[in-house]
Order: structure tokens, then C-alpha cells, then sequence
């Protein structure tokens, strides 16, 4: 294996710890977080007093001051044990920078001290029933009346939706333009007229809440806009980069995974005589998945160090979103094969991170939406003039 470089050795204590706290607080309860549909509160609250919520938080708003290495061990080492309930990134490296980098101080301070102790637990309400990847022909309406905004519609896929104090909502306040009508506004999920439907049964990621969203005539105060009015649609662009690189830190350490799961079985199943190790078959088809992970491993690295530099274009993180999460389904299919009949059952972590590994083709984008982003930078579209 080529070694890892991005990582010291303060780092690396750093992964002691989350790894400890993972094997004693989450991986004996997981299973049965699965059949509740929900991970505890008091997870998240534990997870605060180690500081493993908003590692990249500046001290000064109730974070460690960290940096996004800090978010990767921590996102590696859940993606290795397949606990996908706790979605530590999502509050961490997806919806605490919109609060850092466009906050007033007013909410940083009300807000992030309180994220990092796991006290709030937040979500992103972004996809609606009418459509997920076309953010600016959401229906959400947020209109302004004197010092509030009255928001009426509905939200749905909302991972956290079940168990959140606080949203960040991406919702009309302009209905009439595209882009240039979304906002980004704070809303707290006690107010009235908000109200939480059903908690949505999937295909996997079973411990994580995902709920519909409904707002009935919810009023909120201007002083909860994030940003500029107007300006949501390009404060989600600013932030998807680092989205979509967690996307692929999950994707990339998933298949490290089920390759570790799948060596340890074959050299121990027997089967003709031998180990199913033994054949050639399994050997040249876990040689090739080898192969490829490793080369996404020194790839997704390379991207995690621009990214700390400030220098990881959308493009290149769509790149790594759409290869890792592409070769992560192609792992989970291959590796079960090997477990046989014993693979297809939900005892076996394989067979887990097999009907978890699909929601990450379709979450933070779409594959169909990273290779249209990536087309479009790499062949530019030239309108032919109009013949007269």
C-alpha cells in the first residue's frame, strides 16, 4: 500500500480517539438504531464532549479551531465500520461552514457553540418532492412581511429532519426569478406552522432519520437570513466542493472496507478443498478492485491537500464524487458475490454497506449531475449563430 502522507502524528491521536469512542459508543448500538430509524441524542451529545462535532469551528464559536484533516479521520473511520446513522459531517463539514463563512456574528454566536456541544443538532432543507438536483425551480416560498418572512411548502429526503432543533432552509423569496430568487434562511423547528411528516423507510442508511417537511405560514425574523436575500443559490455553490470531497472520503474508505471484510472471509472459507482464496478467480477479482481503490486512495488524498490549500475546483471534487461513489457501488456488488448467500444477509456488514453504498451515487448530486458539471468544463458548449 502507498503510503499516506497527509497525516502526522498529532493526527494521528486524534484518530485514537475517534476510534475508541466509535468502537465503545457506536458499533455495539448501530443495529438496533437501524430498526429505531434514528441515532440517539445523547450520541450526539457525547460526541461534543470530545470534541468530534465542528472540529473546523474557530475556538472562538465553541470548536476545536481544527481543519478539515481533523473531519476526514473522523469521516474515514465511521465510513470503516459502516456507521452511517451518525451524521456527524453533515452538522460538521456540510452546514457549520454556511454559518462560519456568511453567519452574522450575532448567529455564529447563538448557534455554533451549541452545534459543537451536539445541544442542536441541524439540517439542510434543500430537495423538494417537485424535483432534488434543480435547486432553482424549488417551490419553497419565503415572502417578506414587515420584519418576517412567512414560509410556506414543503421539503422532503431531509436527512436529520426528524431530530433537528434548527434548518437551514433554502426557500423562494423572489418566486418569480430562478438562481437569483433563493435564500438561505434560519429556521428554528419549534416555530409554529412547521411540522415533520413521516420518517422515511430506505433502501439503506437505516439509522438516519430522513423525514418530509412541511411549512404552514411559518414566520421567522429577516435577522435569520444567512447571507444576502437573493444570494442562497450562490452560497450552496461555495460550499458543494467540500460536500462532495466527504462524499468521497466516504466512498473511497467504504471500499477499503469491504475489501478488508472480503479477504478475511475467503481465507477462510472452504469450498472443493481449498479456500475460496485460493481459486484464481477470487484472486484476480479482488487484485482488481485492489487496484482501483488504491489509485482512488492516493487521488481523494491529493484532493483533501487542495482542498486545505483552497485549490480544489467544483470540477475536480465532481471528478472525485462521481469515480469513488461509481467504484464503491462496483465493490460492494463484487465483494458481496464472494460471501455467497451469507452476503445477501443484513447480519453481515457487507450486505449493509452494499444497500448503503447507493445513496451516495445520488446524494450531494447526482452521478448524472457530477458528469454534466464535468462536461461542461471540459467542452465547453459553442452556440452556433442563427441563420437569418
Amino acid at each position: 500500500m502507498i503510503p499516506r502522507t497527509i497525516f502526522t502524528a498529532d493526527y494521528e491521536l486524534f484518530r485514537d480517539t475517534v476510534r475508541r469512542f466509535i468502537a465503545e459508543h457506536i458499533v455495539p448500538f448501530h443495529a438496533d438504531w437501524e430498526k429505531a430509524g434514528q441515532v440517539p441524542r445523547e450520541l450526539w451529545l457525547k460526541a461534543g464532549e470530545l470534541g468530534l462535532l465542528c472540529c473546523n469551528v474557530p475556538e472562538e464559536y465553541g470548536g476545536m479551531g481544527g481543519d478539515f484533516l481533523h473531519s476526514a479521520i473522523l469521516i474515514e473511520e465511521m465510513a470503516r465500520v459502516g456507521a452511517t446513522g451518525p451524521t456527524f459531517y453533515l452538522q460538521s463539514d456540510i452546514i457549520a461552514p454556511y454559518l462560519v463563512d456568511f453567519g452574522t456574528e450575532e448567529q455564529k454566536q447563538k448557534w455554533l457553540p451549541k452545534m459543537a456541544t451536539g445541544e442542536v443538532v441541524v439540517a439542510l432543507g434543500m430537495s423538494e418532492p417537485s424535483g432534488g438536483s434543480d435547486v432553482q425551480a424549488m417551490r419553497t416560498q419565503a415572502l417578506r412581511d414587515g420584519d418576517e418572512y412567512v414560509i410556506n411548502g414543503q421539503k422532503v429526503f431531509i436527512t436529520n429532519g426528524h431530530s433537528a432543533d434548527l434548518l437551514v432552509l433554502a426557500c423562494k423569496t423572489d418566486p418569480k426569478a430562478r438562481g437569483k430568487g433563493v435564500s438561505l434562511i434560519l429556521v428554528e423547528t419549534n416555530s409554529p406552522g412547521f411540522t415533520r411528516g413521516r420518517k422515511l423507510e430506505k433502501l439503506g442508511c437505516k439509522a438516519q432519520d430522513t423525514s418530509e417537511l412541511f411549512f404552514a405560514d411559518v414566520r421567522v425574523p429577516v435577522s435569520n437570513l444567512l447571507g444576502d436575500e437573493g444570494g442562497g443559490f450562490v452560497l450552496l455553490m461555495t460550499q458543494l466542493a467540500q460536500e462532495r470531497l466527504v462524499q468521497a472520503i466516504r466512498g473511497v474508505s467504504s471500499s477499503e472496507a469491504a475489501l478488508e471484510w472480503t479477504k478475511a472471509y475467503v481465507t477462510e472459507r472452504q469450498m472443493f478443498g481449498q479456500t475460496l482464496g485460493d481459486f484464481q478467480n477470487t484472486r484476480f477479482k479482488l487484485a482488481e478492485l485492489h487496484a482501483e481503490v488504491l489509485a482512488q486512495r492516493v487521488f481523494v488524498d491529493r484532493c483533501i491537500e487542495l482542498h486545505l490549500k483552497g485549490e480544489l475546483d467544483s470540477t475536480d471534487a465532481a471528478v472525485a464524487k462521481l469515480v469513488t461513489t461509481e467504484l464503491q457501488g462496483k465493490v460492494m456488488d463484487q465483494c458481496l458475490q464472494f460471501f455467497g448467500g451469507w452476503g445477501y444477509m443484513w447480519e453481515y456488514p457487507i450486505a449493509r454497506a452494499f444497500a448503503d453504498a447507493r445513496m451516495c451515487r445520488l446524494g450531494g448530486g447526482t452521478a448524472e449531475v457530477m458528469k454534466q458539471i464535468i462536461g461542461n468544463a471540459i467542452l465547453p458548449k459553442v452556440r452556433k449563430p442563427v441563420a437569418a
